[in-house]
């Protein structure tokens, strides 16, 4: 019999690749999807990966208990990701009561649905590095104390602990990715590589002249989606539920990003690229680099693709999108 998977946050990059996984992998796969006007553009990383039609689309919402139990007592999956959250850092200053309830408060009802109605499935919640936030050791690793820097940090840390807790007081079978950075050609344009990498191929193709930034020496360590789907899927594979950091091990400064999308065009980024205080944080991040040593040990995954292949295959992307639009 296949497995049955429950993601939500199913139309988001790792959404879309997460699907792509289990469906490779036989799973027979339902998605969340809160109930939008604009729901043609919200499958379209769907459409690109070719699996729409593949994967069962319902309406919910993290702040409906009701409705959220109502859809795992339907499916009674195998295996519920959690991958919905309002996942914009910089949105959260402006919305900080909506991300704490929809990033935080929503994983205690996915947790508390699929206690009532699915304890035995298995369940992933996707943690964040930014709970990191102000780093107090070099290399963040599963023992690292966090220290949020932001409302969605804040969110994302007690959606953490509550995953946590539910795990050592219900004895459910739940664990934490707390995943660094990941990019790939399905990331958001609000997000700083699809970002540049965008108007990398809108300078190529001479559709725009510049492109504004706030701090380029932030520190980031940058990995492709595709690999950290596939350590959320193993996660929920291992014998033990537990925690995990999902990272590269190596960090990239802003700057040396940009320095590799416009080489890959053949520019010079000093020509375009200018600093907006606008896009500056309240709180910086300034550097982050995961230790991914657990993961590697215990799970044995390892990234596959480097930040400069995926930093080129996004500027690929992007200039494909421009030149057919």
């Amino acid at each position: 019999m296949a497995k049955r998977a429950v993601i939500t946050g199913v139309t988001g990059q790792d959404g879309a690749y997460l699907s792509q996984l289990l469906l490779s992998k036989g799973y027979e796969v339902t998605g969340v999807v809160r109930r939008s006007s604009n729901y043609g553009l919200a499958t379209e990383r769907l459409r690109w990966l070719g699996i729409e039609g593949d994967v069962r689309l319902v309406d919910g919402d993290l702040l409906d208990l009701g409705g959220v139990s109502r859809i795992i007592r339907d499916v009674r999956p195998d295996e519920v990701y959690n991958l919905a959250a309002q996942s914009f850092v910089k949105t959260s200053w402006d919305q900080p009561v909506l991300t704490s309830q929809v990033t935080g408060v929503g994983v205690t009802n996915i947790l508390e649905a699929v206690r009532l109605e699915a304890p035995e499935a298995r369940f992933y919640q996707a943690s964040s590095s930014e709970m990191y936030g102000l780093i107090q050791e070099e290399r963040q690793s599963e023992l690292t104390p966090f220290y949020p820097r932001s409302p969605y940090a804040v969110a994302k840390l007690m959606g953490h602990w509550m995953t946590v807790n539910y795990r050592e007081s219900f004895g459910m079978f739940a664990c934490s990715g707390i995943l660094f950075n990941h990019e790939s050609p399905l990331r958001g344009l609000e997000f700083v590589t699809r970002k540049v990498t965008d108007a990398v191929a809108g300078i190529a193709l001479k559709q725009q002249s510049e492109l504004k930034l706030g701090n380029t020496q932030a520190k980031r360590d940058w990995g492709h989606a595709k690999d950290y789907v596939q350590a959320m899927w193993m996660m929920l594979q291992h014998e033990t539920a537990d925690d995990y950091v999902v990272a590269t091990g190596r960090t990239v400064s802003v700057a040396d990003m940009i320095k590799v999308a416009f080489a890959h065009v053949g520019l010079d980024p000093e020509q375009y690229v200018k600093t907006d205080p606008e896009f500056f944080r309240p709180a910086e991040v300034d550097v982050l680099l995961g230790n991914p040593d657990k993961a590697k040990k215990v799970l044995g995954w390892e990234p596959a693709i480097t930040m400069e292949e995926m930093i080129c295959e996004m500027v690929d992307a992007d200039l494909e999108r421009r030149r057919r639009n």
